[in-house]
């Protein structure tokens, strides 16, 4: 393990963050990011480019008041326009009006870059990087130098780009930041090239990588272990392209596997918390699967896995996931093991009484009819529970005609018919919805709210619907995954058949006799 140290965490969620297709954060949203990620305990929060749009300008305008406790505000733009001044730039002006405590400059490493893109000469270039830097520096501020392109620029010529990071480092750059813009560079690329400007730059280094190829954690951990001090990164690896490289995962690796010092370890346990808080501000789904905080990070659905963790718990993990704020979790499914039965009847408060065998190859003869049980442990529940020796249902529905209209310009009207079975009593009723499965549920709930009062206080909260062998057109078999809610209580339940009201008639049938169940069992 190496020598403990401390890594400086510079955040750019809400810069480079922003650029993923999909992402728009208001000034408010930023806001709220930016007080998480200051919790968290990132040493820097880059809040965007003041010069470039209103909305980073008003973002400045609040969180220059806003008393972080451990991170450092930066503002993020440009070395000067090329063959003009400073004191006349108006990004620059911009950039000093966020009155932030840092600013963060971008400058062109690759001499392509400069002749091809920038359009001026390599002295000219020099001159925009050595003049920006001293002109920030002398306004107070501390200045981060991120030079683009760097890992490109040095495998191009290796000479020019070293005069341009000298350059940021004379001018009083307080730390010089190597960035692997197009995301192309491996790590080994990148632990050489780290070494090599070491032996060239005494200020402290840092590390951009993008994740274009996939290896941007494992490209920053490369730097950090060639001696970078300082990493940039978002949360979750919101970026342009493919992404920026994922702050969390370097964190744990770092701080978890390594021996480095990123966050207090205390804030260890919120990083789940913070990646699905970043995820809802911004407007994007989680990542299930992604590492440390995917809600599948530490799942187990392999039948031999689950058997093992049962045993020995963290036998086939490699961490404990509540360090991070997560926990382990066995899936049932066709795959699955009475070990994964019979953890998952525990985490729901059942006792399976020997009935493992008859519950998983129920499990196993349902999916293969195109039920995932995955997403629906209301009914896995139900499962356990009609497997019961003493189990008696409480009510059995027996048939369904449902008839949906339009006629001339007015809306769809749906109306179901049921016949129901309570104690013996067989029950016609009839619902009217804005659907199909609105009008059953009216319908099924007629009959039995009388019996049941309970049920009066069960929502339906949301429905779907995905299609099983999608090859076979409309043959396909749906799937339905009902998620129902009584008070905070929520549960999820799956139907599937050819029809997608019979499928939606299962779910309904397992999402309102569960409640029933819990009841009777809790006393409440």
């Amino acid at each position: 393990m190496s020598q403990s140290r401390q890594i400086a965490l510079y955040d750019t969620t809400l810069r480079d963050g922003t650029q993923r297709e999909g992402i728009s954060l208001s000034a408010g949203d930023k806001l709220i990011i930016a007080r998480a990620l200051d919790r968290f305990g990132v040493s820097y929060i880059e809040g965007g480019w003041p010069g470039s749009n209103p909305k980073d300008a008003a973002f400045f305008r609040e969180a220059t008041h806003e008393p972080f406790q451990h991170a450092k505000l930066a503002a993020f733009g440009s070395t000067r326009r090329a063959h003009g001044r400073c004191e006349g730039d108006a990004n620059l002006r911009a950039l000093l009006e966020a009155e932030t405590q840092v600013v963060t400059l971008v400058g062109k490493t690759s001499a392509l870059h400069v002749a091809r893109v920038l359009e001026t000469t390599l002295e000219e270039n020099l001159r925009m990087i050595a003049e920006t830097v001293s002109y920030c520096k002398a306004a107070g501020r501390e200045v981060i130098y991120d030079a683009e392109h760097a890992f490109d620029g040095m495998a191009q010529d290796a000479s020019y780009a070293l005069m341009t990071l000298r350059a940021a480092e004379e001018a009083g750059a307080d730390c010089v930041v190597l960035c692997d813009t197009n995301g192309g560079s491996l790590p080994d690329a990148v632990r050489a090239t780290v070494n090599t400007v070491r032996q060239h730059i005494r200020s402290p280094l840092g590390i951009h990588s993008h994740d274009d190829s996939g290896l941007a954690v494992a490209n920053a951990l490369a730097a950090v272990a060639a001696g970078c001090e300082h990493v940039q990164g978002t949360v979750n690896g919101y970026g342009e392209r493919c992404g920026n490289m994922d702050l969390l995962p370097l964190i744990a690796n770092l701080q978890l596997k390594l021996g480095y010092d990123c966050v207090p370890p205390e804030q260890l346990a919120r990083m789940r918390e913070l990646s699905r808080h970043v995820a809802a501000v911004a407007g994007v789904a989680e990542d299930h699967h992604a590492p440390y905080v995917g809600r599948s990070a530490f799942a187990h659905k392999g039948g031999l896995h689950g058997a093992a963790e049962a045993k020995v718990e963290g036998s086939y993990q490699h961490i404990d996931p509540r360090v991070v704020g997560n926990v382990g979790r066995v899936v049932v499914s066709e795959l699955a093991g009475r070990a994964n039965v019979r953890a998952e009847a525990a985490g729901l408060g059942l006792s399976l009484n020997g009935s493992e065998s008859v519950v998983l190859e129920r499990i196993k003869a349902l999916e293969a009819r195109g039920y995932s049980f995955e997403g629906a442990s209301g009914s896995f529940e139900m499962l356990v529970r009609r497997a019961a020796p003493d189990y008696v249902a409480p009510f059995e529905l027996l048939d369904f005609t449902v008839i949906v209209e339009r006629r001339g310009d007015r809306p769809i009207v749906a109306q179901a018919t049921v016949k129901l079975s309570v104690g013996g009593v067989v029950m016609h009723t009839a619902g009217e919805g804005a659907g199909p499965v609105n009008a059953l549920d009216q319908a099924i709930r007629k009959a039995l709210v009388p019996h049941f009062p309970v049920l009066d206080e069960v929502q339906l909260v949301d429905y779907r619907v995905r299609i099983v062998d999608e090859h076979l057109g409309t043959a396909a078999r749906p799937r339905v995954i009902i998620e129902s809610a009584r008070g905070a209580d929520r549960w999820s339940t799956v139907g599937c058949s050819e029809d997608i009201i019979a499928a939606s008639w299962l779910a309904l049938w397992d999402s309102l006799e569960l409640p029933l169940h819990r009841v009777k069992h809790s006393g409440i």
